[in-house]
């Protein structure tokens, strides 16, 4: 089998304290296609063939309707940290440099960006950008929307981008230089997320504290923020000031189904011309529908339940453990994943490690803990840890199948090694407000957890695991896994950088501090009405509904 895949980019080393040039700096993070990814025929038979992207569009449309499947509590980037925010913002919000379909790095805002040493990154930025209040973009708002990531009062999902920059300086009109307390090759990948995103000071200032709830974003994307008809629809209206290619489409209705059911017949009737993340229940039926096309993309995707708390009984990694063995991985990507997907004891995707050397490659997959399901093992490490008849609470919510069956997954598992796991059901829009909420979580053991990388690069996601990482709700903290992390992000050579993440891969899998399920590609249904959206991740950092037009 041949499938596109990704590899990650990064600074060569031996270059220290050279200038590099635009192009050296850009081709020196170049992400280079590989086979990985999921294979054809995943449990149950099901075919999956990867694309980067859809045909491309015959001509322009007047509007399409999209389906979101919980509606953003804010559309503020500083926390657009899930797939609601990210759909919707990556349209209208842009950032210093950009995702492609091909999930490969290339100038955004910044026309080019130099390194001329370990700790400096330094953008110029494109001329003559307007926002959509319109007012034209200048090193001020840059150095100002970076600032507002690393506000307390902001609660930003993306501090940690941020952790080694020691400033932010504008350095010309046009121009932004960074400088980091200790080498960072994380930090310029992030920079085509929405750690990246420039936004009007003086637009965010006059919104004030309703800022990414009402009024505009005054951002510079092909499409401007309209009307948000809340617990309904979002609209994004083409902007005929853009600086780049601009939308094929007028206007983009982003409609709110938060029923599987629902989202799934609106596509099938025409109401609605397409949409990500389809329900797997519906993969079969949107296929022979006729109707339209079912696409798969990398998704760089885990399926994992997610610790949430070890203060109670998954505090002994006997119990989590156990809780791993008990679990039918390959009964769940057969049921909850339409049968696209595979069965993974790595919280990583091998696409996310294209670039690593052999030897990285075996160190971090080989001899992971098993996958198959051993019920009188994981019986008896409960019965040692004396966590028999002990309750646990995991969410639920009916988002759709991959969702509500690994959570019946998990009780199913926990009862047959005598843990009493208890679901608690919570509507789509509270389901997603875990990421972002403590309160959320309160009370709360572990949930559903699917999770892509912002960046290819394996740290993005075993970095979540450093004490106070945005992401470590179970508060898991290790001096020797910090250590390392720090260690990696500092290495810019990539076969370096990824031995000792190879490491990491392997303590995170074997503490279990997620419970890794399976790899999932991304999903991408269109009608035959539109066509030209891509079908990678990177429609959530790359604005993906200005290429979608007529598909006849």
């Amino acid at each position: 089998m041949t499938t596109p895949s990704l590899r990650s980019r990064r600074r060569s080393s031996g270059r220290y304290g050279r200038t590099a040039a635009a192009t050296a700096a850009l081709s020196a993070l170049a992400l280079l296609a590989a086979c990985a990814g999921p294979p054809k025929g995943g449990a149950g038979g099901v075919e999956v063939r990867l694309s980067a992207s859809t045909p491309p569009a015959r001509a322009e449309i007047d509007s399409f309707a999209w389906a979101l499947y919980a509606e953003p509590p804010t559309l503020d980037y500083t926390v657009a940290f899930d797939y609601p925010q990210n759909t919707v913002l990556s349209n209208v919000c842009e950032s210093l440099m950009r995702w492609t379909p091909q999930l490969t790095l290339e100038p955004g805002l910044a026309r080019r960006a130099a390194n001329p040493d370990p700790l400096t990154w330094v953008y110029d930025l494109r001329s003559g950008v307007r926002f959509h209040d319109g007012r034209t973009m200048t090193a001020d708002d840059v150095v100002f929307s970076l600032g507002r990531q690393t506000d307390p009062k902001n609660a930003a999902a993306w501090a940690q981008v941020f952790q080694n920059v020691a400033s932010v300086r504008a350095t010309g009109p046009l121009q932004v230089t960074v400088r980091l307390e200790r080498p960072d090759s994380q930090f310029p990948q992030y920079m085509a997320t929405a750690a990246g995103v420039v936004a009007s000071k003086a637009g965010v200032e006059a919104a004030g504290k309703d800022y990414g709830t009402t009024g505009g974003l005054a951002c510079t994307g092909p499409f401007r923020l309209g009307a948000w008809q809340k617990g309904q629809s979002i609209e994004l209206e083409r902007f005929d000031g853009y600086w780049g290619a601009g939308a094929k489409a007028r206007k983009v209705v982003l409609r709110v189904l938060t029923d599987p059911s629902a989202r799934t017949n609106a596509m099938l009737s025409g109401e609605i011309d397409g949409g990500y993340l389809i329900p797997t229940e519906s993969y079969a039926r949107l296929r022979e529908s006729g109707v339209g096309t079912l696409y798969f993309g990398e998704g760089l995707s885990t399926v994992n339940v997610n610790i949430t708390n070890m203060k109670g009984a998954l505090g002994d990694v006997r119990v989590r453990r156990a809780l791993s063995l008990a679990l039918d991985r390959s009964g769940f990507v057969k049921a909850g994943l339409g049968g696209a997907g595979t069965v993974t004891g790595s919280l990583t995707t091998r696409a996310a490690w294209a670039a690593a050397p052999e030897s990285a490659l075996k160190a971090a997959f080989d001899g992971l803990p098993p996958t198959a399901p051993d019920i009188e093992k994981a019986k008896a490490l409960v019965e040692e840890a004396g966590a028999t008849g002990k309750t646990l609470t995991m969410v639920t919510s009916p988002i759709g199948q991959d969702v509500s069956l690994l959570a019946t997954a998990v009780q199913a598992a926990g009862t047959r090694i005598g843990l009493d796991i208890r679901l608690k059901t919570v509507s789509p829009n509270a389901f997603t407000a875990l990421f972002t909420d403590p309160e959320a979580r309160e009370g709360v053991d572990m949930f559903p957890l699917t999770i892509y990388n912002s960046v290819t690069d394996p740290l993005d996601l075993l970095a979540h695991f450093k004490t106070g990482a945005y992401l470590n709700y179970a508060g898991h903290s290790d001096p020797q896994y910090d250590a390392l992390v720090d260690k990696a992000a500092a290495a810019y050579a990539p076969a370096e950088r990824m031995e000792i993440e190879a490491r990491l891969n392997r303590l995170a899998a074997e503490r279990f501090l997620w419970i890794p399920v399976a790899e999932w590609p991304t999903s991408v249904f269109l009608n035959k009405r539109i066509t030209g959206a891509p079908t990678t991740i990177s429609y959530m950092y790359q604005p993906w509904a200005a290429s979608v037009g007529a598909g006849r």
